[in-house]
């Protein structure tokens, strides 16, 4: 059997470690996160343009699937969301950043729009 050394004991404590933060990284991927409650409306002017958003039983693009039930208009324009597993939310103009509020998604889309109009969505 080999000497314990320093380095030894200290090589497996770190070996150790390692294996319980990665064990611990993957429980809390697999932990099911609490529904979160749902997001409030809002209706304010944002960088010149108004922002509205609230919870649409039924209409918006495919009866609000996407965006759990809640449309976002930009200047009265509907802008596409859609809400995460993970709670966060995304559009089509920032389809790739998340965002914790519909209302942080209009905010984010106004400013990425830079005074440009913003499009209806066609989808068939």
């Amino acid at each position: 059997m080999p000497e314990i050394t320093r380095r030894r004991a200290l090589g497996a404590v770190a070996g150790a470690a390692a294996a319980l933060t990665v064990a611990g990284t993957a429980a809390a991927a697999v932990r099911p996160k609490p529904a979160a409650a749902d997001p409030a409306a809002f209706d304010e002017v944002y960088q010149g343009r108004r922002i509205q958003g609230a919870p649409s039983h039924g209409g918006g693009h495919h009866g609000g699937g996407h965006g759990g039930g809640y449309a976002v208009r930009i200047d009265g324009e509907e802008l596409h969301v859609m809400q995460n597993a993970d709670g966060t939310w995304i559009s089509v103009v920032n389809h790739y950043e998340t965002f914790a509020t519909p209302r942080a998604v209009a905010r984010a889309a106004v400013l990425e729009l830079q005074g440009a109009e913003l499009v209806p969505l066609a989808v068939a």
